[in-house]
Parts: C-alpha cells; sequence; structure tokens
C-alpha cells in the first residue's frame, strides 16, 4: 500500500506524454521564441553569474543546464528557468563564508529539497503567501541588486562585505577619491538604452545590442575597462569534488533558505505565465520537481542554483511560445554559445554587465502594483515597506518570513475584530402566551448575546471582557449558531466567562453550537457540565423556555394570571 502511494506520488510529478507531444505542434513559433528569449538571457546569464562571485561561466552554465531540465520536468509549459537576481543576492554571503564549494553544495541539497517538496504535494502552499510580502521582497530584492552594482559601474575593486549598502558607501568613497569616468558612462549607456529601448520596442533585445556595441567601441578604443575574463569553451565535465560531508552539515540552513527562495520564485514566475495567457494552468508540484532536478544537476556542471525567471518567462511567452520547446530551444542555443563564442563573451566590460542589471532592478518593481497596495489598507503598505527594508538589510529569507509573520498577525488582529457580541431584546414573539406585564418582568430578568465569528485566541480576550460587564440579569442566554470557529484558547476563554457569570450568581444558557465546533468545547470541558444541567439547547426558543420556566419555579418572577 504504502510502496503504491509512493510511486503515484513519484508518476504525479513526472512528464506527461500529452506535454511532450505538444512540442511538435508549433515548432516555429517555439524556435523563434527560443530565440528571442536566449538573446535577452545570455547577458543576464553572464551578469548575475559575476555578479554572485563564481563568474560568467557559471551563470551560462546555470541558464543551459538548468533551463533544459526545468523545461522539459518542470511543471509550466512555458516558464524558462535560469539565474536571477533573488538567487544571485541569496548566494552572496554563502560565497563570502565557503566559497564556491559552499555554493555548490547548498545547490545540490537544495534541489534535494525541492524534489522532496513536489513529492510531498507542498507546492499548493506556495499560494498561501500574501502580495505585499512578494511585493516588499522585489522591492527589496531590486535595490540589492542596484547596490551590487556600484562597483563595477564606477569602475572600483569591490568592499568587501556582506552588506551591499556598505560596498555601495565604499564604491562611491573609491570613485570619488579616483573618479573613473569610462566605467560610469558605459554603465549609464547601457541601463538607459534597455530602459527607454524597452519602452518603445519591447520585443527588439536591447539588451544584447546594447552590451554589442559597447563592448566593440571599448575594444576599439581600448578603453581601461574590467573585462569578463577567460570562459572555458564548454561546460566543465560532471564532477562531485566540491562535496564535503562536513562542510555541508554547515550548510544545512542556507540550504533550506535557497530552496524556500526558488520554490517561491519559480511558482511565483509560473502564476505569471497562467495569467498572460488565460489558459495554462500550471502544475505547482510538477514544477517543485522540475526545478529540483535542475538544481540537483547544475551544480554538477559548476552552475549556480536556479529558478524560473519571471522577465525571461514573460518574454517567452510574449514571443509566441505554444509549448516546452521554446524554453528548451533557449537552453540549447545558449550553449552553443558557450561552445562557439566564449572568446567573444570574455571580452565583455563588467561595466556593461552592471548596466543591465541596474536597468533590470529598475524594471522588476511593478510600480502600479505598488501604489495600488499603499492605496489598499495601511497594513498591506506596512507589510510591503517592511518586507522591502528587511530584505535590503537583513537576510533575504528572513525578510520573507518577517513579512510573512507580520502579515499574519495583521490578519489575526482584522480577524478578531469581526467577531461580535451582541446583546438582544428579549423578543415578544418567543413568549406569544404571556402578558405584557409579564414579558417586561422577563425581559428584565433574561438577556440573550449573540456570537458572530471565529471565536480563537486573538479574539478570546476581547469576547471575556465583554461577557464580563453584564449585570444586574439572572440569566444570560449565549446565541453561539454563527460562530465559525472555535480554538482551544477560545473554548478556554468561553469557559472561563460562563464560571465569572456563574460567580456571580447568574444562569447561563447556550444555544445552537454549530455540530462541527461541539469537539473543542468537549474535549475542554467547557460545556458538559451545563449540558447535564439541562442548560444546552439546539435553538434560541427552547433555551429562553426553559430559562423562563427556571424563573418562575425558583420565585425570580412570579407567576402572572394570564
Amino acid at each position: 500500500m504504502a510502496l503504491d502511494l509512493a510511486w503515484r506520488r513519484v508518476r504525479a510529478v513526472l512528464p506527461e506524454r500529452t506535454g511532450l507531444t505538444e512540442m511538435r505542434r508549433s515548432p516555429r513559433h517555439d524556435l523563434l521564441a527560443g530565440l528571442t528569449v536566449a538573446i535577452v538571457a545570455l547577458p543576464l546569464a553572464l551578469a548575475f553569474g559575476v555578479s554572485s562571485g563564481l563568474g560568467a561561466a557559471s551563470g551560462l552554465a546555470t541558464a543551459v543546464i538548468a533551463g533544459s531540465l526545468a523545461a522539459l520536468f518542470g511543471g509550466s509549459a512555458l516558464q524558462v528557468s535560469g539565474t536571477s537576481g533573488a538567487m544571485t543576492v541569496m548566494l552572496m554571503p554563502i560565497m563570502s563564508a565557503h566559497g564556491a564549494s559552499g555554493v555548490l553544495t547548498v545547490g545540490l541539497m537544495a534541489g534535494a529539497l525541492l524534489i522532496g517538496l513536489g513529492l510531498a504535494g507542498a507546492g499548493r502552499y506556495m499560494a498561501l503567501v500574501p502580495a505585499p510580502v512578494v511585493a516588499g521582497f522585489t522591492v527589496g530584492i531590486a535595490g540589492v541588486i542596484g547596490l551590487q552594482q556600484f562597483p563595477h559601474a564606477l569602475g572600483v575593486p569591490a568592499h568587501d562585505s556582506d552588506k551591499v549598502a556598505v560596498v555601495a558607501w565604499h564604491a562611491v568613497l573609491d570613485f570619488l577619491a579616483r573618479p573613473h569616468w569610462w566605467a560610469m558612462s558605459v554603465t549609464l549607456i547601457v541601463a538607459v538604452a534597455l530602459l527607454v529601448g524597452a519602452g518603445l520596442r519591447p520585443t527588439v533585445p536591447f539588451s544584447l545590442l546594447a552590451v554589442a556595441v559597447v563592448t566593440v567601441l571599448a575594444e576599439v578604443a581600448a578603453l581601461p575597462l574590467a573585462r569578463i575574463g577567460h570562459l572555458p569553451a564548454g561546460l566543465p565535465a560532471p564532477s562531485t569534488a566540491f562535496l564535503d560531508p562536513a562542510v555541508a552539515t554547515s550548510l544545512i540552513a542556507p540550504a533550506i533558505a535557497v530552496a524556500a527562495l526558488a520554490s517561491l520564485e519559480s511558482l511565483l514566475s509560473a502564476t505569471v505565465a497562467d495569467n498572460m495567457t488565460g489558459r495554462d494552468r500550471h502544475d505547482p508540484d510538477r514544477e517543485l520537481f522540475g526545478q529540483g532536478l535542475a538544481n540537483l544537476v547544475t551544480p554538477l556542471f559548476g552552475g549556480m542554483p536556479g529558478t524560473g525567471a519571471i522577465v525571461r518567462t514573460a518574454i517567452n511567452v510574449r514571443s509566441g511560445a505554444r509549448s516546452r520547446l521554446a524554453a528548451l530551444s533557449h537552453a540549447v542555443i545558449l550553449g552553443g554559445i558557450v561552445y562557439l563564442g566564449a572568446g567573444l563573451v570574455s571580452r565583455i566590460p563588467l561595466a556593461a554587465l552592471a548596466g543591465v542589471l541596474l536597468a533590470t532592478s529598475v524594471r522588476m518593481v511593478e510600480v502600479g502594483a505598488v501604489r495600488a497596495m499603499f492605496r489598499s489598507t495601511r497594513s498591506d503598505a506596512a507589510v510591503l515597506v517592511l518586507t522591502a527594508v528587511a530584505t535590503l538589510t537583513l537576510d533575504t529569507v528572513l525578510a520573507v518570513i518577517l513579512g510573512l509573520v507580520v502579515a499574519g498577525a495583521l490578519a489575526l488582529r482584522v480577524i478578531a475584530r469581526n467577531v461580535r457580541v451582541d446583546q438582544e431584546r428579549l423578543r415578544h414573539d418567543l413568549q406569544p402566551q404571556h402578558t405584557e406585564d409579564e414579558h417586561a418582568l422577563l425581559a428584565e430578568h433574561i438577556v440573550t448575546y449573540r456570537l458572530e465569528g471565529p471565536l480563537f485566541f486573538a479574539a478570546a480576550h476581547r469576547f471575556l471582557l465583554e461577557l464580563s460587564e453584564v449585570t444586574d440579569v439572572s440569566v444570560v442566554v449565549l446565541r453561539m449558531s454563527r460562530v465559525t470557529t472555535i480554538d482551544a484558547s477560545g473554548a478556554l476563554v468561553l469557559g472561563d466567562a460562563i464560571e465569572r457569570l456563574e460567580q456571580r450568581g447568574i444562569m447561563v444558557y447556550v444555544s445552537g453550537i454549530p455540530d462541527d465546533q461541539h469537539q473543542p468545547l468537549e474535549a475542554l470541558g467547557v460545556i458538559a457540565r451545563l449540558d447535564q444541567a439541562g442548560q444546552v439547547f439546539a435553538t434560541t426558543d427552547q433555551a429562553i423556555a426553559a430559562a423562563r420556566e427556571r424563573l418562575h419555579n425558583t420565585g425570580i418572577v412570579p407567576r402572572l394570571a394570564g
């Protein structure tokens, strides 16, 4: 039985035959889309590889290996995978502390974790991340990427620090001491060309054109600019020489963080592709499995951890991609560049790649969406700002966790405010056989309260305070038919409120407990004593009738002649 269940989970994340056969339906559209994406992805792969500290060759290896495997095994037919800015930011402290072998080990471990998440069916839970957290994280990552580029953009050595603000500040001071105008000019030319060109002609690969132009000019004029440097003419042979069990133990936490980021960014990118097409729906578990397999293999070829790339995925969709063949062909084309054009690529100035990433950081921020969240609620704005600032100043995963905690706390606050404890007037139609005088007398002794919403830990204290204010009555009827949920804290507070009322001589009757809310009340013994005393009823009419009879029998309310 267990083996059958495990095999079904494995089959659920493996590629379907229909998805592979679709690759033969529109090859022309897919190949053109793949070429377009490859032209855009080339400078990004180089830039992110250099920015991570592993080098441009590592960025290209990630684009080729991870891009191919994720295209074949991922859960989105139009997703394009490779290097990403957020992942680069995540890898910087790992590179600083453990070197290249540490980054490669983390990538392999994260791949195994992603495969486990996919097999466990965890993909569906990624949709629970609030939009302000995602937006704040994106804004923060954009800021980190921009600050990272200051040394290359200003033509100065990078200061040794894992804080990007510190690196940027020292870069500015070094530049002011020894200005390097050529590097700044190249960076600005590339960045402006990308930002202006993308607005005028989104389908034209201005990033590649701008980088190519400034590279040629730099070579012709022999400008004193730092270059990418030597690139291997092809991918290295698979190797596990970087694996060290002792080091791997200390990298568990970073691996979990990288896996979390890869899953979040990949599923977000796949959702963007779904929204753009309006028809395709990705399989989140299969997407996690595909990304995990890609990250498990990529480090063996010297590649950094990869993820689904939102910008390249969007370009793929806009370019007319119809199937997985587009993302696969983009990876194959980049592989051809690695083998045939390594010498040319090695001459690209680092300042040009800094311009590409500066423009990318600006384009990452969706100003309209951020503005809309600021106008939505104060809670959304607070979560967005907090997540963005934490991403800039703290660890990226810690920033997401902090954003989730604050968003959850604010959401609980809103839910708690929706809990209502309303006092109601005693209705005439509940005692039709009694006179107006008797009804008035009963109304002086019986009060009903309607409880609405979730009775849980965030709202329990408020509920207790409101019921504690009940005075000058003999009976309290708690109407619970509109209670949506009760947790242990809510049940205990309800029991405490009942006990306090009884200590003041007030009898408590309960009516309308929903069928699915009996368990916490019974488990904690909240209503057992009331039930035994005949003070728990299905309807409010029954509870009030019993309370009225009790008041008559005890002489608190004398019977009046009708």
